[in-house]
């Protein structure tokens, strides 16, 4: 289980920015302490619990980049072209050749270097007559030449702690001869709705009710991140209901998250039922949409501890907070190293307005305008419930907190959709 201090999320400011909740959280969450090892392909999304270091190096031997010619560079003339005669050849997978003074050796990529060869003419630059080849002028020395250990030293860490696996990694791994790696063990995350308003999909539905949406958004988004979900479905607003699905859900996940329910209004029941069952620590936000974002932590049964976060009930304010306040979380609980999110510049095609002091994303689609450079179309609808705002665009502009607006023309930084959802 993690283990969380009740005070672990507390602020003492009137105001949390997005950069505030990445600081406390990386100083004041610890990751869950267990750990597995898995074989490389069940590792993909998982974080590493220990440095992987080489076993070998990489690559083990000098070899050749290319199809081509291994020479001596000092064989070669010292202006126009040079002709050697055609020794044997060396393919990949088998043992090198000597090679004799004058001499050039026929080599395939990956072959190990013959002794005393150094430099490798690609084939196509090469003119074979008969049993010799005319090597042009100007090919420096070590061309076309893998040297031993110049990727990975035999002993060096390929792959440190905390690395949370992609597919990149996992070759690495494979590429010094692992086949297993030990990392840290999913974290579990439950997940409910709550409202008297909200129905399962696929039931019939009342009049003044609504699908639920919010629960699909947030299980999807937290297994994407590589997350182990229980859902527990929808729960009514009742205090002691809720109270005691939160104790539940305490005693077995290492994160709770809810959506809906924990503003400051007298039907909002989350709240209360999280101050029964732990601390709460009401996270004001500075961020639109998604100002109203709950952080705690759960007691649960035999002194088990889980954090608590409460998202916002509309659609595209729960999206945002999962991806700039949740994400952080889950990653940092999963032992994984901060990723950070990163804005590539666009021109807006657009006016927008804010206030300074809060960092606000507006959903945009991308086209590549007559001069080449990408270009930002707001949504026409703004509203946080409005899932078609998701549906039909790229992804967000991100306003930081020290930016009042924007115009036609201006550079901002726009977050695709995939990099916030971080599979």
């Amino acid at each position: 289980m993690a283990q969380l201090t009740d005070d672990c999320f507390a602020f003492g400011g009137p105001l949390l920015t997005v950069d505030d909740v990445e600081r406390l959280i990386a100083e004041r969450v610890s990751p869950v302490a267990e750990t597995e090892t898995v074989r490389l392909r069940q590792a993909r999304g998982r974080a590493l619990a220990i440095d992987v270091t080489a076993p070998v190096s990489l690559p083990p031997f000098d070899n050749s980049a290319v199809d081509g010619y291994a020479v001596r560079h000092s064989d070669l003339t010292g202006g126009g072209e040079t002709r050697l005669e055609i020794g044997a050849a060396v393919l990949a997978g088998h043992a090198s050749a000597n090679l004799k003074p004058g001499q050039a050796i026929r080599i395939f990529t990956g072959a190990p270097m013959p002794d005393g060869a150094d430099t490798v003419f690609m084939q196509e630059d090469c003119r074979v007559e008969g049993n010799t080849v005319v090597l042009p002028h100007g090919l420096k020395a070590g061309a076309n030449r893998r040297l031993k250990s110049e990727d990975v030293k035999a002993g060096s860490v390929v792959l440190p702690a905390g690395t949370r696996l992609a597919v990149h990694h996992i070759a690495m791994a494979a590429a010094v001869g692992l086949t297993e790696l030990v990392v840290r063990r999913p974290v579990r995350v439950a997940i409910f709705s709550t409202g008297d308003e909200i129905v399962e999909p696929g039931k019939p539905l009342p009049e003044a009710a609504v699908y639920d949406a919010n629960r699909a958004l947030l299980v999807a988004m937290a297994e994407a991140l590589g997350a182990d979900v229980t859902d527990l479905g929808i729960l009514k607003d009742e205090e002691n209901v809720l109270a005691g699905a939160l104790a539940g859900a305490a005693a077995n996940a290492d994160l709770v998250l809810t959506s809906g329910g924990v503003s400051t209004g007298d039907a909002d029941y989350v709240r209360k039922a999280v101050e029964q069952m732990g601390t709460l620590t009401f996270w004001r936000t500075a961020i639109k949409p998604g100002r109203p974002v709950a952080m705690g932590v759960l007691r649960g049964d035999a002194g088990a501890t889980a954090a608590f976060a409460g998202l916002p009930g509309n659609p595209v304010a729960a999206f945002v907070t999962f991806a700039r306040i949740v994400r952080p979380l889950l990653l940092r609980l999963a032992g994984a190293r901060a990723e950070p999110l990163i804005a590539h510049p666009v021109r807006a095609a657009f006016s927008y307005k804010k206030k300074a002091g809060r960092r606000e994303y507006v959903r945009v689609s991308l086209a590549r305008a007559a001069d080449g450079v990408f270009e930002a179309t707001k949504y026409a609808q703004d509203g946080a419930g409005v899932i078609s705002s998701l549906t039909e665009t790229d992804g967000l502009i991100e306003l930081p907190e020290d930016v009042t607006g924007v115009m036609p023309g201006d550079m901002a930084g726009f977050i695709s959709y995939a990099a916030l959802i971080g599979g």
